[in-house]
């Protein structure tokens, strides 16, 4: 009787079965460097842009700069140290700026002369009082709001062409109803209170009118605190129409 053909075959025979393990771990190796690769691109990703959402463990965010506006100072205009002498040119109390309001308002208000005693400026200065000064007038022309409870001084002062001179110093000093204002003075810049005019100053002495006789007086400086006009006197007066002092000053060499 003729043997089949697989009675031949031994069936512990290795080399026909098939290797089943080597195929898992192939599997295993496959699946560790496609981990891996993907591990490299994270890490590359997360260091390229530290802040991704994805990243576990992100850098604090950096505060935003401030940034601070740099102030500009301004230059200002000072009467030069040596004045060359010359001709002074004819200037009336017209053609000094004394308000900021129009010219219509500024004809309401009632300008009253102080007394007669002319003051007497002694000593060679190049700073002096302008013609008409000192005049008188109520405060609520320039202080409405505070009515009769205020009592001051107020003006400018000009170069000899008659342009305001910016950043001088106005001290004011002396006694009012026997008490000495400031300590020991009052000071104001030129420029700071341009209602008077583009160098305009002003100077508040007490919260009513008081009435006062030769004991205040004013002067300009320059800002080294140089005298650049003698100490001019003034009179005050316990009355609302009279409360506020006009004194302008004018460079004459």
């Amino acid at each position: 009787m003729k043997k089949d053909v697989f009675d031949y075959i031994d069936p512990d025979d290795e080399r026909d079965t098939p290797d089943r393990s080597g195929m898992v771990w192939n599997i295993f190796t496959i699946l560790v460097l496609f981990i891996t690769l993907v591990i490299v691109i994270l890490v590359v990703t997360v260091f390229i842009n530290p802040y991704i959402s994805f990243n576990p463990f992100p850098p604090p965010t950096l505060p935003v700069r401030m940034m601070l506006d740099t102030s500009t100072p301004t230059p200002i205009n000072v009467l030069p140290p040596t004045w060359t002498p010359r001709i002074e040119p004819s200037l009336t109390p017209t053609e000094i700026q004394i308000s900021t309001m129009a010219p219509e308002a500024l004809e309401d208000i009632q300008v009253i002369e102080g007394e007669e005693d002319e003051l007497v400026i002694t000593g060679d200065m190049p700073i002096v009082l302008h013609e008409g000064s000192p005049k008188y007038i109520p405060s609520t022309s320039f202080h409405p709001d505070l009515g009769c409870n205020w009592l001051g001084v107020a003006g400018q002062v000009i170069d000899i062409n008659g342009a305001p001179v910016l950043g001088l110093i106005i001290e004011v000093g002396g006694l009012l109803d026997g008490k000495r204002i400031g300590d020991p003075t009052l000071l104001q810049a030129t420029g700071l209170a341009t209602a008077y005019g583009d160098a305009g100053y002003e100077v508040k002495l007490a919260d009513e009118p008081i009435a006062s006789v030769g004991t205040l007086w004013i002067q300009v400086m320059d800002q080294a605190g140089l005298p650049l006009s003698a100490k001019i006197e003034f009179d005050t007066y316990e009355d609302c129409e009279r409360n506020l002092v006009i004194i302008y000053f004018k460079q004459i060499r």
